[in-house]
């Protein structure tokens, strides 16, 4: 996490410094999200001793075990520790496919409200998961506009056990993260 924070904090100075808006308001939700995880996975995998990232092109998962795949690269592996980030409290997070893995969540805040801007606090984690998923445990998320892609999301039971696999809570109020 403090790679992150450092990381927001220089370009943040950066972009202040020239009147723009911060690096979380500068780009839609989605995009911040998926580049959070992206540098979270990178992050992990710089700090690891057993687990690197996985070198593939959109390969899966993003952790995998150091040396296992030549050139610790794979397109699908069996082993290893998908990233991802989210602003749904409890760890909620779509994904392309349903598939028994690692799943290791970290969900962040935002400020977008309190006025003036220079004002807000800068993107925290609140929440960190890490526990196994099966596909079993997955509902699919079917896009009915015949637009976007269909997603899948951990379901209601399968979400119960995986919030039980908490690594750090820093949520305002209650330690325990409601259902969503």
């Amino acid at each position: 996490m403090e790679d992150i924070y450092d990381y927001l904090h220089d370009v943040n100075t950066l972009t202040a410094a020239k009147n723009l808006p911060r690096f979380e308001e500068m780009v839609r939700k989605a995009i911040l999200t998926g580049v959070l995880s992206e540098m979270l996975a990178g992050s992990l995998g710089k700090h690891g001793r057993v687990l690197c990232r996985n070198l593939a092109h959109n390969g899966h998962p993003d952790l995998i075990v150091r040396g296992k795949y030549a050139d610790d690269k794979i397109r699908e592996g069996g082993e290893g520790v998908e990233v991802k980030a989210t602003v749904n409290k409890g760890g909620a997070v779509d994904m392309h496919a349903a598939r028994d893995q690692w799943l290791c969540v970290f969900v962040y805040e935002v400020d977008e409200e309190t006025q003036p801007v220079a004002d807000r606090p800068a993107l925290i984690f609140r929440e960190i998961y890490l526990g196994e998923v099966t596909a079993a445990q997955f509902r699919r998320n079917v896009r009915l506009s015949g637009r976007g892609t269909d997603t899948s999301t951990v379901a209601r039971e399968g979400l119960q056990l995986f919030r039980q696999s908490w690594v750090y809570l820093d949520s305002p109020g209650p330690k325990q993260p409601t259902l969503v």
